[in-house]
């Protein structure tokens, strides 16, 4: 059967994450529902006449600019009018931005080689309803101590500390390729890019920067929290509406240094 793969955008504020769940309204519950109206397989017997592969799950509250989901179906497609009926039945929180046909060996799970997020905080007084989808923190923040903090997470590390406690994957071995923040205006922007992701790894990461910003305490401290293998030494989960994810990638990870192309190949 052709397989296909979309690009699919989204605000999360009103779903419980990415996956399907019972009883729940989600990302996946809504694409799937609008595959199946689309090809016409609604009335199948089958409980899900379609089934979407997503490339990572997002938590309830969580954005997307970049997530690649696949799906199979029994005809070859018109992409482009796909494309435009498809987003004409999508809630208007939910967008496709690509379609395209991908080989049988595609998998947009196991296919992906990276995936980049970004946290956007606000770092003002006051909040502004300009704001949009982000995280007010009052307290003036040092950039270049957020990035010395940061930089302790690069490489191949353990990343329990980071991982929520109802977490059930045992494995919690990430490779972290890029982690700093920018700052424009009032608006700063923690991008971190990994292999994989622990569930509410970012949030409570960036959780644990605040931390240490907040209490002036010195950068070093998440590499000692890093080491300790525990949750309960690092910083809070931060409120997921600050977070998207950007970008999901099928080669290897390449990162611009001292104007030159860096390619990671792991």
């Amino acid at each position: 059967m052709p397989k296909y793969a979309l690009k699919v955008e989204y605000i999360g504020t009103n779903y419980a994450g990415s996956q399907i769940q019972p009883e729940q309204k989600t990302i996946q519950s809504e694409l799937e529902r609008a595959l199946c109206t689309l090809t016409g397989s609604c009335n199948s017997s089958l409980s899900r006449p379609i089934k979407t592969i997503f490339s990572g799950r997002t938590d309830a509250g969580v954005h997307s600019k970049g997530q690649i989901v696949h799906f199979e179906i029994k005809e070859p497609i018109v992409a482009s009018r796909f494309l435009n009926s498809l987003n004409g039945l999508l809630p208007k929180d939910i967008s496709v931005s690509e379609i395209f046909e991908v080989s049988d060996d595609f998998h947009a799970q196991k296919s992906g080689r990276y995936r980049r997020y970004q946290y956007r905080i606000i770092n003002r007084q006051q909040r502004s309803v300009w704001d949009g989808h982000s995280l007010l923190v009052r307290k003036k923040l040092d950039i270049e101590r957020m990035n010395k903090a940061l930089g302790y997470l690069l490489g191949e590390h353990d990343f329990t500390s980071f991982k929520s406690a109802q977490a059930t994957d045992p494995a919690c071995v990430c490779i972290v390729y890029k982690a700093e923040c920018t700052k424009s205006d009032n608006e700063i922007i923690i991008e971190i890019v990994a292999n994989r992701f622990l569930y509410n790894m970012v949030r409570t990461i960036v959780g644990t920067l605040l931390y240490i910003e907040k209490n002036d305490l010195e950068p070093g401290l998440m590499k000692k929290i890093l080491n300790a293998k525990d949750r309960t030494k690092a910083g809070p989960t931060v409120s997921p509406d600050g977070l998207t994810l950007m970008e999901v990638g099928y080669e290897p990870y390449c990162r611009k240094i001292n104007n030159t192309m860096e390619i990671t190949e792991r």
